[in-house]
């Protein structure tokens, strides 16, 4: 056996750990809702505010407030279900989730146990079908236990130490703003026969789940603030063959699981999976044992740690809340909320793909770039397909995934829009700038220069329109290198290329070289 040795444990090679052990996984997804107040008071929602200025008695647990259900956080998590291919509860009610919990003052929090208002759907997602960079995908369906509706947490903020957890900080403080935001957390039943595809069939999932609230426009998904985080559970059994959707493979008894806590990022989601099981692995090819248990993700280190061993629900003291009403959707209601569902975000890949006229592995960049709905306001805008996909995919997309984020977020925060991109495409179709000055207008822009008529107006760029000007550089550029002109004119066309590139420099850039290329050619052919 091979094993290689990590900060915390020792870890099986992630191809070894899959020859000898069938991975199950079970996701559990929670989003916050982007509501204008909280599940069960009045407070606002606003992300940022000050610490604890945006609570009442209610969400601080207070003697004697009795909270009440915020309808669209209700008409959300139906609108959530049936786009999840649900059947949506007749009726449901709400229940108290005891525990001892520092960001959640009731020490309660206020969920939904055996009766959800969402259950027994499913999802369809796309995975890259191999490795050989054809584009092509594979459709895996995850299907899903439940969404069921509950309140956030508030948040702790642990001082001092190295690590910002509890452990080794000298005090904590707590922020209860984010203490009763309207929650749904969606659980999936246990994901099996995915074998080595397993972390990429994860990051897929939340990926696609991703897509569809922002499609349904019920949040803002943001998983770097935390409106948007997966708890990853993962299991090992020993394997029964080569195939891991085999009949065979299916009887074998599911494995101890562990459950990888608050994991923010698609990376991360892919990676913790990753690394769970090649942990996992060591322990049981060793002879070991798993423990039920909570873990800490670690993005620095990509390994995961012991939190707690993780509690059944009966430790839990389920018991239905009651100071609630029961929800109880009419059939009229549900089926008024289907006719507000969106075009499923897959459908809608496709259709954009086809008017695009995009490969499959053009539209995989996008996608995996998180570019789609900026590409489309960008030719709403005016620009080509082409061109929106090159500037977008280019450096804002580098610059992104330099900074760990995704290129709308990125695009966002320093103002940079798909108007921008289009009025950059106008100014190369119209022949006042190259690509060389677009790119040099680009950065300017993305460096809060102005737009790319302003930059380019600041920087005096722009193609040389004088024909004289250009011609004149032209002859004399060929009367310099007779032997560049000899190879042309014995039919080494490609020489070209070499006097383009002294007339642009004899232009400070400035030329068209097509045009460039054109009289070159008509002088000595």
């Amino acid at each position: 056996m091979s094993v290689t040795s990590a900060a915390v444990d020792v870890v099986l090679d992630y191809d070894e750990a899959i020859a000898r052990f069938d991975p199950v996984m079970g996701l559990e997804v929670h989003v916050e809702l982007h509501t204008a107040t909280k599940m069960f008071c009045g407070c606002p929602t606003a992300f940022g505010a000050e610490p604890n200025s945006q609570v009442c008695p209610v969400c601080l647990g207070l003697p004697g407030a009795l909270p009440v259900v915020n309808e669209k956080a209700v008409e959300s998590a139906m609108r959530i279900g049936l786009a999840l291919n649900c059947e949506i509860a007749e009726w449901c009610r709400f229940a108290r989730k005891n525990y001892f919990y520092p960001d959640m003052p009731k020490n309660f929090q206020t969920s939904q146990y055996d009766e959800p208002i969402a259950f027994n759907g499913w999802l369809d997602v796309e995975v890259d079908s191999g490795t050989d960079g054809a584009g092509g995908t594979e459709v895996f369906r995850v299907e899903i236990e439940r969404a069921h509706m509950e309140e956030d947490t508030g948040k702790s903020l642990h001082v001092g130490g190295a690590t910002g957890r509890i452990h080794g900080a000298d005090y904590s403080l707590v922020d209860y703003n984010r203490a009763g935001i309207p929650l749904i957390e969606i659980v999936t039943k246990p994901i099996v026969g995915a074998g080595e595809r397993a972390p990429e069939v994860a990051r897929a999932y939340v990926s696609a789940l991703r897509d569809l609230m922002r499609a349904l426009d019920v949040s803002d998904v943001k998983m770097e603030q935390g409106s948007m985080r997966c708890d990853a559970n993962v299991s090992l059994r020993p394997r029964s063959g080569a195939d891991p959707r085999g009949e065979a493979q299916l009887a074998v008894p599911l494995g101890t699981r562990t459950e990888t806590k608050n994991v923010n990022s698609l990376r991360s989601v892919e990676r913790a999976v990753r690394y769970e099981i090649s942990r996992q692995a060591a322990i049981l090819a060793s002879g070991g044992s798993i423990l039920q248990e909570t873990r800490h993700w670690h993005e620095d280190t990509g390994i995961t740690t012991s939190g707690r061993v993780k509690s059944d629900a009966d430790d839990y003291r389920y018991f239905p809340e009651p100071d609630l009403v029961p929800v109880a959707p009419s059939r009229e209601t549900v089926g008024a909320l289907g006719e507000t569902l969106p075009e499923p975000p897959g459908q809608r890949r496709k259709r954009l793909q086809a008017e695009w006229g995009y490969s499959d592995l053009e539209m995989r960049d996008v996608v995996n770039a998180g570019a789609v709905g900026l590409i489309e306001e960008t030719v709403a805008a005016g620009a080509s397909a082409a061109a929106a996909r090159k500037w977008w995919l280019g450096e804002p997309s580098r610059r992104a995934n330099a900074v760990g984020q995704d290129i709308a977020t990125y695009a966002a925060g320093l103002g940079f829009t798909p108007a921008h991109v289009a009025e950059l495409d106008r100014l190369v179709t119209s022949g006042r700038l190259n690509d060389s000055m677009a790119r040099q207008v680009l950065d300017g822009v993305l460096a809060g220069e102005g737009t790319p008529t302003q930059v380019a107006d600041a920087r005096g760029l722009e193609l040389v329109q004088d024909d004289d000007a250009l011609e004149a550089a032209v002859d004399q550029v060929i009367a310099a290198n007779p032997d560049i002109v000899a190879k042309i004119r014995d039919g080494k066309v490609q020489a070209a290329g070499a006097l383009i590139g002294q007339v642009m420099k004899e232009l400070k850039g400035q030329a068209d070289a097509g045009k460039a290329r054109e009289l070159i050619l008509a002088r000595l052919t």
